[in-house]
């Protein structure tokens, strides 16, 4: 049988030719660009990988950390992407903040209805031990 060569494959041998070259530069504006590329700022929390020297051009600040799942999401942090525990972890945090926003949206009514219910039953036995 004769071996015949996958194209790409051992693509580390020779560092021109391997695929995430072109990544591991930093951005370059177009041609015909009229501003230069800005960092992004953030006024919030933001994690990075620990494997990266800076943060992307862009990146998102809309859903910042908060309460058990962002104290989770920082544990994630610490350790490298290439390990399963970061990625599961964040896969947990993912689910605490499921059942933190569902706590906090169900205080807005259930509170109330637990007031209520309370009451009720506070009122009925009073009403039934005359």
């Amino acid at each position: 049988m004769q071996h015949t060569p996958i194209p790409g494959a051992a693509a580390d041998l020779d560092f021109a030719s391997r695929p995430g070259v072109p990544m591991e530069h930093s951005p370059q504006p177009l041609p015909g660009a009229r501003v230069p590329i800005l960092p992004q700022r953030s006024d919030v929390l933001v994690f990075k990988h620990v494997g990266r020297a800076r943060f992307p051009p862009v990146f998102g600040t809309a859903q910042p950390p908060r309460g058990l799942s962002g104290l989770l999401r920082k544990q994630a942090y610490r350790f490298p992407d290439h390990l399963a525990r970061h990625w599961l972890t964040l896969m947990f945090a993912d689910r605490v903040d499921v059942w933190e926003h569902r706590l906090r949206g169900g205080l807005s009514w259930g509170l109330p209805v637990l007031g209520v219910l309370s009451l009720s039953a506070w009122g009925l036995r009073k009403l039934t031990t005359r």
